[in-house]
């Protein structure tokens, strides 16, 4: 048999840090990039006698991100130690929830192969980061504590996902939500979002799941697909061998691309959870559900949908607009300055997916960050359309006011970028060009009409791309006898 006759079986849990100012049960700052242990206070080192204060923006970020997935709000919650021994978790237990977590059930709808499919979730609870091991301190190893303390929501999906591909969109499509929510920054890199995987193999046809490992902490959407595809294939190989699966915790290797042991995989009563005596219940009331509900942005899969229902965008289109909440805003912002017709629609979208694209890949910027902003775009596009600036220049224009912020029209004095589209002044430079064009010319009139393209290059040439296309191509076709 091949990995063909195995179906795969995954669920993930996702760890993602929420975008608040201070640590979870203290006042530490969460800001990324400080020295080792700046950002500690007695509570998240863990010293004997203190005591945690839960933040509310945890709460209420939790609530709404539960909303926002379709979950059960829990309107008392209860917070637990999970206790184990680690060195980057200095009280010997973390702050989460077990047996009464915040959020229940809900789900994340994705789109494989055109196909779409609803992901079901178990549970979403709140948090404490650990610390973070560093080996390459000396001779030896160190802890920083800085991340000790930093909030977190661990997203619990069901065993629904049945390929690599399903489980990469979905870790996509969960990030982008969050994103949208304000609550996570979606940033991979800084291990703000990431996901351990649990997977495991059953022959087609089989009603019972295999025994189940965990891949932990991975930070990227390739090695997520890399570590899958590697531990699928170990363990069938495993299976057609005659040996048997070990559930157990594995971590991913990306130099060698493979995934190793790492321990034998704990089960709940493993942590020994017990509810927390420091911390009371979380009562959630309906005002701050009603609060966080109308908190709730248009959600990127809603308004991609509304973007190729109302204003014919391909999904392609609309995909790329919405897979970033400021880009999305920009392009409606613009929409209402310019016009919202499906053919501004496009004209909008052709921009933003183009040439902002193209300058936002080489400055690195992000589309919050661009001092491009939808009166100046809307102005740049009604240049174009009024004839003031052709093709080239209103590519100059863009990325002038893309990187500067510059108004659209000013630029256009201070370059000297106006099309010339004055048929008087046009028409003496067609004359010149058919006349030193004489070979041409005559091929033209013997039928191929193609070379009207070399006509028109050669005119914009003369006037150094400023004359007004449709002008040159009527005074070109009146002149040559069309």
């Amino acid at each position: 048999m091949a990995i063909s006759d195995f179906q795969v079986v995954l669920g993930l849990e996702v760890h993602a840090q929420l975008l608040t100012a201070s640590k979870i049960f203290c006042g530490c700052s969460t800001a990324f990039g400080a020295e080792p242990n700046a950002h500690t206070c007695p509570v998240c080192l863990g010293m004997p006698g203190v005591l945690p204060r839960l933040n509310r923006r945890v709460v209420e970020m939790a609530v709404k991100t539960g909303l926002a997935l379709g979950c059960t709000i829990r309107p008392q919650s209860v917070f637990a130690r999970k206790n184990y021994f680690y060195p980057d978790l200095p009280k010997g237990y973390q702050i989460s929830q077990y047996e009464a977590p915040i959020c229940e059930g809900g789900a994340v709808e994705i789109e494989v192969d055109g196909a779409t499919r609803r992901i079901r979730l178990t549970r979403i609870h709140m948090e404490e980061d650990a610390g973070k091991n560093v080996h390459d301190v000396g001779a030896g190893s160190g802890v920083d504590l800085n991340r000790a303390g930093v909030p977190l929501l661990e997203i619990v999906s069901e065993p629904d996902l049945r390929s690599v591909d399903e489980a990469v969109e979905y870790l996509k499509s969960l990030r982008a939500i969050l994103m949208w929510l304000g609550v996570n920054d979606g940033n991979l890199e800084e291990g703000s979002f990431r996901c351990d995987a649990n997977v495991s193999v059953m022959r087609k046809g089989a009603t019972q799941y295999g025994t189940r490992c965990e891949i932990k902490n991975m930070n990227s959407f390739r090695f997520l697909k890399q570590a899958v595809e590697f531990e699928v294939a170990r363990q069938v190989e495993l299976v057609e061998s005659g040996g048997q699966v070990v559930q157990e915790t594995r971590l991913f290797d990306p130099q060698r691309g493979e995934t190793r042991a790492m321990r034998s995989k704990e089960e709940a009563h493993d942590y020994r959870y017990f509810p927390e005596p420091d911390l009371p219940p979380v009562l959630v009331d309906e005002a701050l559900v009603a609060r966080m509900r109308a908190e709730i942005p248009e959600l990127p899969r809603a308004r991609a949908a509304r973007y190729q229902e109302a204003l014919g965008l391909s999904a392609h289109d609309a995909g790329l607009l919405t897979a970033d909440r400021a880009l999305a805003d920009l392009f409606d912002r613009t929409l209402e300055a310019y016009g919202k017709t499906p053919e501004a629609a496009k004209k909008v979208a052709n921009w933003l997916g183009g040439e902002a694209a193209r300058l936002a890949n080489e400055t690195g910027l992000a589309p919050a960050d661009w001092k491009l902003d939808a009166p100046k775009l809307a102005s740049l596009l009604r240049l174009v359309d009024q004839g003031t600036i052709g093709g080239p220049g209103a590519k100059q224009v863009f990325e002038e006011t893309f990187r500067t912020g510059a108004e659209p029209e000013a630029v256009v004095r201070a370059k000297g970028l106006a099309q010339v589209s004055d048929e008087g002044a046009i028409e003496g430079i067609v004359d010149r060009v058919l006349a030193a064009s004489a070979a041409e010319v005559e091929r033209y009139r013997a039928g191929n009409k193609k070379l009207i393209g070399f006509f028109v290059g050669q005119v914009m040439k003369e006037m150094k791309g400023k004359g007004n296309p449709g002008v040159v191509n009527a005074l070109l076709k009146k002149k040559l006898g069309d």
